[in-house]
């Protein structure tokens, strides 16, 4: 059994900052890429930002210098500082954790709950 779980979203007014969780527990052996989706309303899901286990990150366009991915291997948990939020911003955030179970070889997907983050004023 495999647990991921956000905390983090809320209700922000443009320029602020929020920073999002999601750790992960269960039956891991390794968690490998991590990564940060959301979807507003009426839109398709989207990534955000990915980090690597090496701690390589990716970031769309849209982000780029205002959001920063992080991870920290010990706890099986990745973050999203996210800064100067803008309204085009507001979604519910979702993370996607990309792990090999114990006793496997398989490598699977797993999704938080998502999270929602509203910027407005």
């Amino acid at each position: 059994q495999v647990q991921v779980v956000e905390s983090g979203g809320g209700l922000v007014q443009p320029g602020g900052s929020l920073r999002l969780s999601c750790a992960s527990s269960g039956n891991i052996f390794s968690i490998n890429a991590m990564g940060w989706y959301r979807q507003a309303p009426g839109k398709q899901r989207e990534l955000v930002a990915g980090i690597a286990r090496d701690g390589r990150p990716v970031y769309v366009d849209s982000v780029k210098g205002r959001f920063t991915i992080s991870r920290d291997n010990a706890k099986n948990t990745v973050y999203l500082e996210m800064n100067s939020l803008k309204p085009e911003d507001t979604a519910v955030y979702y993370c996607n954790v990309h792990m090999t179970l114990m006793a496997t070889t398989t490598e699977v997907d797993y999704w938080g709950q998502g999270t929602q983050v509203t910027v407005s004023s």
